[in-house]
This record gives structure tokens, sequence and C-alpha cells, in this order.
């Protein structure tokens, strides 16, 4: 008798929404856990739900109101950052928005990818769909040197430097390497010069972007601004609000997508390069309903 296969691993990281952790934000996708599980029978997956390192307080948390009569101590809440609007320093009187600790947040993340990486790809829902889309940037080949070009051009705004965490997954020989995929679940792009570096230029890495018609937390068009920082975008739109669907069409859209990244990686056409934004809907998606 043949011996049985080695299964091929596969790592996904997991970034969890503002107020959420990684304990709850795995309690949201276990239906997505299992369809990948079930659809890719040749690899053994591994999902990393970090938690991000901001301990937010209950003024923090929307919805949230403290009475006198109300004893009850809300969940404990994290998030990547916390988002500070300022007075332009341009005196036009326009708001600058600043995502504060999103050092800390990033810092974090690389410490998953040491300790827990290589990852093939990542998942992110609403503030840690952008931080998904973020690390996924910082991972392309190129990124460090067009944050470093920017930061020493005179006459630019003042921006987010390479994080110094990241610098080792751009060595020779270090294993973590440009992601294979990541998958957007209401996500947007970090607003302002300060982050431009992020998606100038374009992302490289395939991504996949689930946005619901009925999502009053994050509206379409910042979705699609973040889209439109994507060279190879595909979108996944679903009849419903801030929350990642767990109907078949729309799990099966993120397994089809997740198998092809693999597919055209493994023939070595996954990485880098041109390519033209793929924005369908997700009944245009190959994808087996």
């Amino acid at each position: 008798m043949a011996p049985p296969k080695t299964k091929e691993p596969l790592k996904i990281l997991m970034l969890h929404g503002y107020t959420q952790s990684g304990p709850l934000f795995h309690s949201k996708t276990r239906a997505l856990e299992k369809a990948l599980t079930k659809a890719l029978p040749t690899h053994s997956i591994h999902f990393s739900y970090p938690t991000g390192p901001v301990r937010l307080d209950p003024a923090d948390i929307p919805g949230y109101n403290w009475t006198p009569d109300n004893n009850e101590e809300p969940e404990p809440a994290f998030g990547w950052w916390r988002r500070k609007d300022l007075p332009s320093p341009t005196a036009n009187g326009e708001i600058e928005i600043i995502y504060t600790g999103l050092q800390d947040g990033l810092d974090l993340v690389a410490e998953a990818i040491t300790t827990e990486g290589p990852f093939d790809g990542v998942i992110g829902f609403s503030q840690g769909a952008c931080a998904a889309a973020m690390v996924a940037s910082l991972l392309e080949p190129g990124r460090r040197e067009s944050f470093a070009f920017a930061a020493d051009t005179p006459d630019v705004a003042p921006m987010e430097r390479f994080p110094s965490s990241f610098y080792p997954f751009h060595n020779e020989g270090n294993p973590q390497s440009q992601l294979k995929f990541a998958i957007i679940y209401s996500g947007f792009a970090a607003p302002g010069t300060r982050y431009s570096k992020f998606y100038e230029p374009l992302l490289t890495t395939p991504t996949l972007h689930f946005l619901g018609t009925l999502d009053g937390v994050v509206e379409e068009a910042r979705s699609r601004a973040l889209m439109d920082r994507c060279e190879k975008a595909r979108e996944a739109v679903h009849p419903g609000g801030h929350f990642l669907p767990s109907r078949r069409p729309w799990l099966d859209a993120a397994v089809g997508f997740v198998r092809e990244c693999l597919e055209k990686d493994k023939k070595g056409g996954g990485q880098g390069g041109g390519g033209k934004s793929e924005a369908e809907d997700v009944e245009d998606m190959d994808v087996p309903f």
C-alpha cells in the first residue's frame, strides 16, 4: 500500500474588524473555514487569528451607551488603530485623518507572520480588511523602495514610513514572500497622502472585494476606492449589510477565488506583473454554484 500523500500546507492570516477580537472573528468565520477546508482537501489549512493591540474603551464602541443603571461591561473589544480627525495643516478647512496606533498594529501582524507564517493569503473584515490590504502591500516587491523615495522627496505631505518590523520579509532567504491572495470584506483604503504609498504603485496581490448593498458602515464608494488601488481586483456583491456573508454563493465565490489564485501561483503566473483590474459581480464569476 502506498503511503498517504502529504498535504500541502496553506496558511491564512485572519484580521478582525474594529471592536472585535481574534476569537470573536473566528466564531464569525466558521462557515468560511469549513468551506475552504472541504474544497481544498489536498491542503492542510491553518487559520491564524491575532487580536489587535488597541484595547477599546466602552466609549469607543458604536452603539454602546453607559448609564448608571447599566452595570454590564461590554465584551472586550479591540482594534488595529484608532481614527483621529485633525485640522489639515494647509488650513483650508479640511480634516486630516490620522490612524493612531497603526504602527503597533502592523508590528503585531509582523510578529504573527514571524511566529506563525509564512502565510499564503490574508482575509480581513472592515478595519481588518483595510489592514489586510496594507499587509499585502507591505509584502510586495518594491514597496519598501516606494516608501523610501517618497519620504526623501521634499515638498510632500507627512507620510508614514515603511514599518521596520516588515524589513526582514524583504531580505533574501526570508520564507515570507508576496501573498498569493487577499480577500477583503467591507474594506476601505486609508485616506490622504499620509498613507498613499500603501497604494502607489497599485497593489499587485490578487484581491477579492465583498461589498454589501445594505452596508451602512462602510459605504460602497469607500470600498470601491480601495478596489481602484488594486491592480488585480475582483468584486462580489451581496444583498446584505456589514457582515461576512455565509450563504453558499458567497462562500463559493471566496473558495473559487482562493483555488484559482493557488493554481496560478503553482503555474508561476500568480504574482506581480501587469494585469487588468477585473471588476465583476459574483454572478459572473466562475464558481461552483
